[in-house]
């Protein structure tokens, strides 16, 4: 996005972009920072603070653009006074394996920054302009980076109440986000045109696409064994498509792999095989190096102990003995995760 502003935007421009290890791109006049996703770290919460106080410089013949994508809650890393960033680490960590979903996790984050939840533009004399690529469910701007440059409608006590469902036990503070908020924020690319163009890919290929949308949320292996029985009951040849972001709440120590191979393995166990994939567009599914996988009619039964691998969440080491692992590096871009499977 930054890239693309240097390229097209008239007058002069400065700025700061922040985004996860080993996903920067060159550019001559804004500065690339690298920080920590899922989990924040350090380099974040200095990149965080500097934004602000840039922002708090700009006058009214200024403009604060801001360009926001999924990621954004944990690479904006800027914990409220009181709050220190061991704590906010431990804090992140266990939302992420509590099966939360991200509306959840970014209502509690919003009442822990000192940048979220509409901070940033309230700091801003400067008119505001918000640019965002959504990567959640809705689209909705107060969930996509955890709303820098929009009036947030939670308050402490709904924070406390997520907590409280997931029985994370938290002590440190909270505070309260700016209700009203002057900023123009608007949603360039959607989860949803992503599927359109992918319909329209099997269309060319003589496959009847079927978007089923891109709001399915749930528990990953839940959803890949829901998917299994409506394949069942498709007719083919046809292309169940679908965006979303699921969870997997991980109890112990758990394996490695992300929502979207679990997603798979669910699906492959209980549909006893199909040509299938599954994949973050952001090249990353969860904390892993891979994008997803491909399910294939011979995966379950060449693959090692699959209802074992789903049962300590390994879906990574199942689709990695078998050589299907999706491996895209960083796309640059992020519009949730993407869903195809194929009824012949």
């Amino acid at each position: 996005m930054a890239v693309a502003v240097e390229n097209h935007f008239s007058g002069d421009l400065s700025g700061i972009a922040v985004t996860r290890y080993q996903h920067g791109l060159p550019t001559r006049q804004i500065e690339v920072v690298e920080a920590g996703h899922p989990v924040p770290d350090e380099a974040g919460e200095k990149a965080a603070r500097r934004m602000l106080e840039q922002a708090k410089k700009l006058g009214p013949d200024d403009l604060l653009l801001a360009l926001l994508s999924g990621g954004g809650s944990s690479l904006l890393a800027f914990p409220i006074e009181g709050l220190t960033m061991a704590e906010l680490k431990s804090l992140t960590g266990r939302l992420l394996k509590s099966g939360a979903t991200i509306q959840e996790i970014n209502t509690v984050r919003k009442h822990l920054s000192a940048i979220q939840g509409g901070r940033l533009a309230a700091a801003c004399r400067a008119p505001v302009l918000a640019l965002i690529i959504s990567d959640v469910t809705g689209d909705d701007p107060t969930h996509i980076a955890s709303g820098p440059c929009v009036a947030d409608p939670t308050t402490i006590d709904d924070a406390k109440a997520v907590l409280a469902k997931y029985r994370i036990d938290f002590r440190g503070p909270l505070s309260e986000s700016p209700k009203a908020v002057e900023a123009t924020n608007k949603v360039i690319a959607t989860a949803y045109r992503s599927l359109e163009a992918a319909a329209e890919v099997f269309r060319r290929h003589g496959i009847r696409p079927e978007i089923l949308g891109d709001t399915i949320t749930g528990e990953a292996r839940e959803v890949g064994a829901e998917m299994a029985r409506l394949a069942h009951k498709t007719r083919g040849p046809a292309a169940l498509i679908s965006g979303g972001e699921c969870t997997v709440t991980v109890t112990g120590e758990g394996g490695r792999g992300g929502r979207c191979c679990e997603f798979l393995l669910a699906l492959g166990i209980e549909s006893g095989g199909l040509w299938a994939m599954a994949a973050d567009t952001d090249g990353i599914d969860g904390t892993e190096d891979n994008a997803g996988a491909i399910l294939t009619p011979e995966s379950i039964r060449r693959g090692p102990d699959p209802r074992g691998h789903l049962a300590r969440h390994d879906s990574y080491g199942f689709f990695s003995a078998l050589g299907d692992l999706v491996m895209t590096g960083p796309t640059r871009t992020n519009v949730n995760d993407y869903r195809a499977i194929l009824v012949p």
